[in-house]
């Protein structure tokens, strides 16, 4: 039986100075052994040994840039050959990047490819003795430069070459993160032994037969040893109790292994159904049925049908699941940490959760990032998370020449193989926004006939997934309107991608245009008071300091975020005010967006946000931050994405009431709608009747008398149904006159932390309880709330007791309408 050993300890790193010396490297580096952590990297390797200070903090990231530009070995010592097999291998994960790898003196091949695993035969060079295996990689500059020099320039966003390098693009700098160009052995690698022969690649196709019946088809290949090449091997699958066998006879080393299950439970995205995972074994023996080697893992029977039907509007985007069209309710998702070896299980599965408990149900792994571990992908599988995976390709022109072409193809053949198990997988795509960067960003001109990827898009990789996953649709780009005579970005057509908006206008523009699929869309801003103030050392906080400068990666940044600010409040006072006003309007531009896209199902079927997660410490578009900490934002998103939605939305120039019904249920109740006065004067109430299908949408007029008139500077409108709400205000903030906030506090303990409950005496708008001014670890359940008179709110905090209840007032604030203030509020025991 195959037996691997893992190759994880004893390693050490040394830096090589034999191509050049880096400025900026500390004194006495230069082939000093430095304990080096595997799976890891250079970075944190000498972060852990003190030789530099942390790129996360302050401006040590220009400190650090010196490492990327350095050669690095890696060395260790491999253990005496293993007698009892007949092949031994030496299995390479993920070497990030360039890497030569030596043993015993001799090369055993050089690669140049993050995104694929490496095997080398090493049986006759491991002998009684250890021996020396060391892996020797050059800066990923060095690569990327000297293919730009030999293929020539091709368009990109930033300086960095990293079109050039199948590497994750975003180590490279972008609009959220940090110039940290790493290397190392960034997986794990390890040791196979085995005889007579080894699976060496098994692609299920999972499908759901007509009539409800399971079908696994299995593609076998094996690689056989010298004493397997006269000899039958054979497979057997085993998939719910049933089990197949079949025979690979001697001169053959593909076959296909067929198992049907009867009455098996369907896979279903999280809010449509149970996440059903069967155990599916490959066992290989040989022809006396022992057994040689096994591949195990868990699958889910559904069906996954990409709708691009033509309409009225244009051409649909829709996903159907299992027969059901489904709106996406999406994140877009970086690598969770700028040096990918540090993201664990435990840490996957956190990220994810948070997801889920906000209302995702898709998940779109950007492709400035990488193909992520099992862990991610089995975490999806779990917890009913669809999975858009995109091709590493991002915002930029791509050679198609060698040898980056077959580069590519050898990583696509395998990535699709190793992630085509997973049931959460659902679309592969083929780029981010490269099509509309040739039609849009002045690329044609630059590249003067040169390629620039579009072979890999609309040739290589479509035909790579219909070779080798046809149980998948494949799309060619995000966004893409699906036909070369149409815009990429067109609305009416496929993805779009909505960055007009947070560039150049208020976000009230959303409102402008119904995409078919919105598969990105933002707005940006800082990260939890708590995380600034471990990353950065300025002091004061001020929006000009050098640190929170340099943690504002995108263009004219703040200027957006100032004049995003500018439509709805006056100008901020203080750090405090604008940090706690950015967060609303960030909750508000994403609300707006979501709201109007899902009143327009199903002509609009999905929006994707960007973005979930951070990978450091940064001003940026995310709902969670680099420090895990929810931004309130977060919790907006739990609102949005919930099954069920009321929102006010404008239909042929009059507001009405919109009932969005996502869940499986009809939802028949009655609506309270108030038109009521901040000045505490009368209002008015109307009870309407709301009756929504499943998965529908209903738009309930408003009676005449219910909406408060255009510009009105006291006057609102509030819908409340089954605990959920909806508010209007004619003008904004600035022009609206609102109350001074009154309202009482009263802190409980609770188990794990406290309960604080919040009685408004008046309109109290947005009101936010920041958690980490409380405690740096207190975290809070809930996010913006607008109460009436009368009303309370209770917030569970963990992570604070519930001591000195008197530091509320710093850490409550709502909206008024010169900015921001902190509540007047007196904090009861």
């Amino acid at each position: 039986m195959k037996v691997s050993t893992p190759l994880t300890r004893g390693w050490t790193l040394r830096l090589d100075t034999s191509r050049h010396h880096p400025a900026n490297a500390p004194d006495g580096l230069a082939g000093r052994p430095v304990a080096a952590t595997v799976p890891g990297c250079v970075h944190t390797d000498l972060l852990t040994a003190g030789l530099i200070p942390d790129p996360f903090l302050d401006r040590n990231e220009t400190e650090v840039a010196w490492v990327g530009r350095a050669d690095w070995t890696y060395s260790t010592v491999l253990p005496a050959g293993d007698g009892g097999h007949e092949r031994t291998d030496l299995v390479f994960d993920g070497l990030d990047t360039v890497a030569e790898i030596r043993l015993g003196g001799s090369v055993l091949g050089r690669t140049r490819n993050m995104h694929r695993s490496f095997r080398f035969d090493v049986t006759e060079a491991l002998g009684a003795e250890p021996t020396p295996l060391t892996v020797a990689f050059t800066s990923a500059y060095e690569e990327a430069e000297r293919l730009r020099a030999l293929l020539g320039d091709r368009p990109g966003p930033y300086t960095e070459p990293f079109q050039f390098i199948r590497k994750m693009a975003c180590s490279f700098g972008w609009d959220w993160g940090p110039t940290l160009v790493t290397a190392g052995l960034w997986r794990q690698p390890r040791l196979e032994h085995w005889s007579t022969a080894r699976l060496a690649e098994v692609r299920p196709e999972v499908t759901v037969g007509a009539d409800g019946s399971g079908i696994v088809s299995v593609h076998v290949a094996v690689e056989r040893a010298a004493s397997g090449a006269g000899r039958a091997v054979r497979i057997a699958l085993g998939v719910a109790g049933t089990e197949v066998h079949a025979e690979l006879p001697a001169g053959r080393d593909r076959l296909t292994v067929r198992a049907e299950v009867p009455g098996v439970e369907r896979w279903w995205p999280r809010g449509y159904g149970e996440q059903a995972l069967y155990a599916v074994t490959v066992t290989a023996a040989d022809d006396t049925g022992e057994p040689l080697d096994t591949w195990e893992r868990a699958v889910g029977f559904r069906t996954v049908e990409l709708d691009t039907t033509a309409d009225e509007h244009g051409s649909a985007f829709t996903l159907v699941v299992n027969g059901q069209p489904l709106f996406a309710r999406g994140v877009n998702w970086i690598p969770d940490d700028v040096f990918p070896s540090r993201i664990t299980r435990e840490r996957y599965r956190r990220r994810l959760e948070q997801a889920a408990a906000a209302g995702v149900d898709l998940v779109r792994v950007w492709g400035g990032g990488i193909y992520e571990s099992e862990d991610f992908y089995d975490t999806c599988d779990e917890l009913g998370l669809l999975v858009w995976q995109d091709f590493p390709f991002a915002c930029a022109a791509y050679p198609e020449e060698e040898p980056l072409r077959s580069e590519v193809e050898a990583e696509a053949r395998e990535n699709i193989v190793r992630l085509m198990p997973h049931p959460s997988l659902v679309i592969w795509n083929g780029n981010n926004e490269n099509l509309w960067g040739f039609r849009d960003w002045d690329w044609e001109a630059a590249l003067a006939g040169a390629t620039w990827g579009e072979g890999y898009y609309l040739d290589l990789l479509p035909r790579i997934v219909a070779e080798t996953d046809p149980t998948r649709p494949y799309w060619a780009g995000s966004p893409w309107s699906g036909s070369r005579d149409l815009h990429p970005n067109d609305p009416g057509h496929g993805t779009a991608h909505s960055w007009e908006v947070w560039n150049r206008l208020d976000y009230s523009a959303y409102l402008d245009d119904v995409p078919r699929f919105v598969a990105e869309f933002g707005w940006q801003a800082p990260p939890a008071h708590a995380t600034l103030r471990r990353a950065l050392g300025d002091h004061p906080l001020t929006l000009d300091a050098p640190g929170m400068l340099h943690h504002q990666k995108a263009e004219d940044g703040n200027g957006k975020l100032e004049r995003g600010l500018a439509h709805h409040f006056a100008r901020p006072a203080d750090f405090d005010t604008w940090h706690y006003l950015t967060q609303v309007n960030q909750a508000r531009a994403v609300a707006t967006g979501v709201e109007h896209w899902r009143s327009h199902w199903p002509r609009c079927a999905g929006a994707v946000l960007w973005q979930l997660n951070d990978c450091w410490p940064v001003t940026s578009w995310a709902a969670v931050d680099g420090d895990g900490r929810e931004k309130p934002l977060y919790h907006e998103l739990k609102r949005l994405y919930a099954d069920r939605l009321l929102t006010f939305q404008n239909r042929e120039g009059r507001l009405v009431l919109v009932a969005v019904n996502q869940s499986g249920e009809p939802w028949n109740t009655r609506a309270l709608v108030r038109r009521a006065d901040a000045r505490g004067g009368p209002g008015t109430e109307t009870h309407l009747p709301v009756q929504v299908a499943a998965r529908s949408v209903a738009v309930i007029g408003l009676p005449e008398q219910a909406a408060p008139p255009a510009g009105s500077r006291h006057e609102f409108l509030v819908a409340d149904a089954d605990g959920l709400r909806a508010v209007h205000f004619p003008v904004p903030d600035h022009a609206f006159a609102y109350p001074v906030a009154e309202m009482t506090t009263q802190v409980t303990p609770a188990a794990g932390g406290a309960r604080v409950t919040v009685t408004a005496h008046t309109l109290v708008r947005d009101l936010l309880l920041q958690p980490d001014r409380l405690h740096p670890d207190a975290r809070t359940d809930r996010g913006l709330v607008t109460l009436l008179p009368g009303e309370s709110a209770d917030f569970a905090v963990s992570g604070w007791d519930g001591e000195r209840p008197e530091v509320l007032r710093a850490a409550l604030r709502c909206v008024n309408a010169s900015g921001a203030v902190d509540p007047v509020a007196d904090p009861v025991r």
